[in-house]
């Protein structure tokens, strides 16, 4: 029997996005399998941990062996402290300098990488007596934040020696870890600063998920993101390995109505699929607002009693019809559209020429979650 839980949302709907967490425990120890055991490992949960819930699964990650969260703001940082998340947290992307008060008082590391960033905390220790802790980061070549690599040894000694925060960690970020040649040349300038500073005690972090299943590289803990959720980033063509993972989220939908079409009526707006002999559609009630782009109108299929049924018709703002044909199904029935087995979320990534890191995050819009075991 399946244990179900559900997120503190609306859920006056007959759709939802299902959060299976056994899936999501699995495969954090099947990624650990093949990082070093005296690596620390740190989630990445930016974006409600991609669009999964990240208060909701943030006790289920610390019990599979996560040692530390990773988000994008203080906001989300603050969203994790509220539901009694102790574990470690830190802002891998830029805080501007008056959040930075709140982050330190909430035991919120964060990442500096200029001249404002030493003065805001110099000015929040002398105010509150509190020392921000900090992450220095390293523009290594993503040409996004932080302070490029040929000054980063003279202003990580600056942080190491101020005595008005605490230097918790130095790292990086690839931009395209999937291409060895450009990768090879970021770490080479990563080398060329953690060789020329004293690590002691300190995080030293530039492995992305794709970096930890491809690359060997110096540094004491990774961050793994997309891959937590069940699917895979790009790739290089080689790897020391690639852990078996599960998809952990899907999508659901109950039917509201059962209609007959005849042959030559169209289906929804603009009328982008014309039956070419009687059929039956099922409506659902998710639509381009619940995160379900509209690109995708008549490509996806959706699954009922076992059997895959084919989307018609324009997605519309809520809606969106299946062709039953002759499926015995009744208003009620459940059409799945996304789950791990027969429908994975590459396949709408592939129609959309995206990522799949985009959709999962568009998923969070309005849909309630279910949390299963």
């Amino acid at each position: 029997m399946r244990n179900i839980r559900q997120s503190n949302v609306n859920i006056h709907k007959d759709a939802w996005v299902e959060i299976n967490l056994e899936h999501l425990a699995d495969n954090i120890l099947e990624i650990k399998k093949g990082i070093p055991k005296d690596k620390k490992f740190l989630a990445i949960v930016k974006a409600d941990a991609y669009g999964h819930g990240a208060q909701m699964i943030a006790q289920t990650m610390l019990a599979s062996g996560v040692d530390m969260f990773g988000v994008s703001s203080v906001d989300e940082g603050l969203d994790l402290r509220n539901v009694k998340i102790k574990a470690p947290i830190l802002v891998v992307g830029a805080i501007p300098t008056w959040a930075i008060e709140s982050a330190a008082q909430s035991n919120i590391a964060f990442s500096i990488f200029n001249e404002e960033h030493l003065e805001a905390c110099k000015d929040i220790y002398e105010r509150t007596g509190i020392k921000p802790k900090v992450h220095v980061k390293i523009d290594t070549g993503m040409n996004r934040i932080g302070i490029r690599s040929e000054k980063a040894v003279e202003y990580i000694e600056r942080v190491r020696n101020a005595d008005y925060l605490s230097l918790e960690g130095v790292f990086t970020h690839l931009a395209a870890a999937e291409e060895e040649t450009e990768t090879e040349k970021q770490i080479q300038r990563w080398n060329s600063v953690i060789n020329n500073i004293d690590t002691k005690g300190l995080l030293i972090h530039i492995q992305n998920t794709a970096a930890t299943f491809a690359y060997n590289i110096e540094s004491n803990m990774v961050r793994v993101g997309i891959s937590l959720y069940g699917l895979y980033p790009d790739l290089p063509k080689k790897v020391n390995y690639k852990p078996k993972l599960k998809q952990v989220m899907g999508l659901k939908g109950r039917i509201t109505n059962i209609h007959e079409v005849e042959t030559g009526e169209g289906v929804s707006y603009a009328h982008t699929f014309v039956a070419y002999e009687p059929t039956r559609a099922a409506t659902i009630p998710i639509g381009y607002a619940d995160g379900v782009s509209r690109g995708l109108s008549n490509k996806i299929f959706g699954m009922i009693n076992g059997k895959k049924v084919r989307q018609i018709g324009n997605i519309t703002m809520d809606q969106m019809m299946f062709d039953l044909g002759d499926i015995d199904a009744q208003v009620g029935d459940v059409i799945t559209l996304l789950d791990e087995n027969d429908l994975p979320l590459d396949n709408w990534a592939k129609i959309l020429h995206t990522i799949n890191y985009e959709l999962t995050c568009r998923l969070k819009v309005r849909l309630p979650r279910v949390y299963t075991r």
